[in-house]
Parts: C-alpha cells; sequence; structure tokens
C-alpha cells in the first residue's frame, strides 16, 4: 500500500455485483462527526481517535468523533442556541427536523467518545470540567441509549450551543458498501476549561495532530485513513487558526460526495467526484472467494 488508504478485501467482489445489477444499495443512514480543533504554537491541531484493530469496518484506521443519528435527536424539545434550525435545514440540505438531529448527532457523539462538551448553561455559556464521575454516568447512559439527548440537557440545565459547530462537507458512503452513511463533517473548536480523552470503546488511541502532519502520515504509509478523512486533513493544512478554519466552513460547497463505480476497458474505475487521489482501477476478473483479498 503506497499510502494509508484503506481499502477493503471485499470492494472488488462488491463492486462487480452493483455494477452487474445483482447488489442492490441498502439505504444510507444519516451520521454527523465532528473536526474538533484547537490552536497550538505550530497551527491548529485536530483531535483524532484510531479506531480498534478488532473492529469489523476500517479496523486501524485514524478518524474524528463520530457516529449516527439517534433517532431520539429529532426530538423538537430540545434545548438549544445559535442559529435556528431553518437556517441550519438550509446549510445541512434536510428539513428542519432533520437539521436539528444532525446537528444533535454532532453535539451527542463529541462527548460520547471526547468527553467534549459543546453546550452551555446559557446562549453565552459552556460547560467547564466534565470530567466527574457524575458526568461520567451521564456519558455512559447516552452511549447506552438509555438517555436522550434533549433529556441529558434537561437535567443538567443546559443548552446545546449550535453556534460553536461550523458545516464543512457531506460524504456518503458508496453504494456498493454494505454499511452505508451520509456523514456531515463539521469543524468546532475545543471550549476553554475542556480537555479530550479516549471515551470510546472503538478507539484504542486518541492524539492531538496536526493536519499537515497526519496528512504526511497517511502519504507515508503510517496512518490508514478512510478518503474522507484524509480529503478534510488536506482542506484543513492551509488555516493559521482553529478561528480562520471555522470562517472559512460558511462558504463551503455542501454538495455531498459519492463514489462512483463503472467499468471502462475491461477494469473497474472506482472514482470520487472531486478527489482524484482516490481513484482505483480494479482489473474484471472472476469473483474472488469468500474471505479473499482484492482481485
Amino acid at each position: 500500500m503506497a499510502n494509508g488508504q484503506w481499502y477493503p478485501p471485499e470492494w472488488p467482489d462488491r463492486i462487480r455485483a452493483l455494477t452487474d445489477g445483482t447488489l442492490t444499495p441498502v439505504p444510507a443512514r444519516r451520521a454527523a462527526t465532528v473536526l474538533l480543533l484547537k490552536d497550538t504554537p505550530d497551527g491548529p491541531a485536530v483531535h483524532m481517535l484510531r479506531r480498534r484493530a478488532s473492529m469489523a469496518f476500517a479496523g486501524g484506521a485514524y478518524a474524528y468523533p463520530g457516529g449516527g443519528v439517534d433517532p431520539r435527536d429529532d426530538d423538537l424539545q430540545v434545548r438549544w442556541a445559535g442559529p435556528t434550525r431553518a437556517w441550519w435545514a438550509e446549510r445541512l440540505g434536510a428539513d428542519r427536523t432533520g437539521a436539528q438531529a444532525i446537528v444533535c448527532a454532532a453535539v451527542r457523539e463529541t462527548y460520547e467518545e471526547a468527553g467534549v462538551l459543546l453546550a452551555g448553561p446559557t446562549a453565552e455559556s459552556v460547560a467547564g470540567d466534565t470530567t466527574g464521575e457524575d458526568w461520567e454516568a451521564d456519558r455512559a447512559a447516552l452511549v447506552a441509549r438509555e438517555l436522550s439527548f434533549a433529556e441529558f440537557l434537561d437535567r443538567r440545565g443546559l443548552v446545546l450551543r449550535s453556534d460553536l459547530l461550523a458545516a464543512w462537507t457531506r460524504w456518503i458512503t458508496p453504494e456498493f458498501e454494505s454499511r452505508r452513511y451520509d456523514t456531515w463533517f463539521f469543524v468546532a473548536a475545543l471550549p476553554k476549561g475542556q480537555r479530550t480523552r479516549n471515551a470510546s470503546t472503538e478507539a484504542d488511541r486518541t492524539v492531538w495532530i496536526r493536519p499537515t502532519e497526519a496528512a504526511a502520515g497517511y502519504d507515508d504509509g503510517e496512518l490508514m485513513m478512510m478518503p474522507p478523512t484524509i480529503a478534510t486533513l488536506r482542506q484543513l493544512s492551509p488555516y493559521p487558526t482553529a478561528a480562520a478554519a471555522l470562517a472559512a466552513a460558511p462558504a463551503r460547497d455542501m454538495t455531498p460526495v459519492l463514489a462512483r463505480a463503472r467499468l471502462v476497458d475491461g477494469e473497474i474505475v472506482l472514482a470520487w467526484p472531486g478527489h482524484d487521489e482516490f481513484t482505483r482501477h480494479i482489473p474484471v476478473g472472476p469473483a474472488a472467494p469468500a474471505g479473499g483479498g482484492p482481485a
């Protein structure tokens, strides 16, 4: 592997099945992930976690805190501050209820996996230290889905600070994948008084790393990542501060990026529009046996 692109061994067979019409795409589940930033003397760093090698999907790959929408994230009783749900609906390309669910998922998953909470007692404040035993009990209840995010905010007397987030990009898992997500990527700055920790059962390591450093690790084959992860790292690299990245976010195009597979001259060409570095050419040959690698 010349770089660190994660390449599942079952992709060629599934792409063949999609191109010959024997594979029906599964629906993409809504999801959100957050590029959490903090300033350092050498420029902004981003918080990343490494998925456990035992994970069935992207084991060993570096990613950001995030996950799927909880159906209860659509609850209109969520305590809210910042841009309106209507504003977010237009920005995210969703309806108002869906926009709230996506923003809630971003905030909730960041708390669940990194221990960082983008919420506060008022619309102008943010929670401080969230590492006490009582906080951990609530976080664990959220992870177990014993507590909805709306209930958590009510219990704590907090409002979700949607103004601390900025939408950055949107990627949809390719149609040939068995697990598919329609994922909105956000950027946010680490709130003062809070600190990250590895709170995810799916990660074995977390790091603060400059985007250029992480991209170099990918290019050298040392850090494994999926296309959306390395693409967003490269996009962040030019910004000198976290504030500069957040300021640039509103002008970014939120058109979804979706990989396409097509047959060209006896091979499958897999391409992500606008991201030529991820293009793959897969020879068309006999299907691999069960459990086999790329053809």
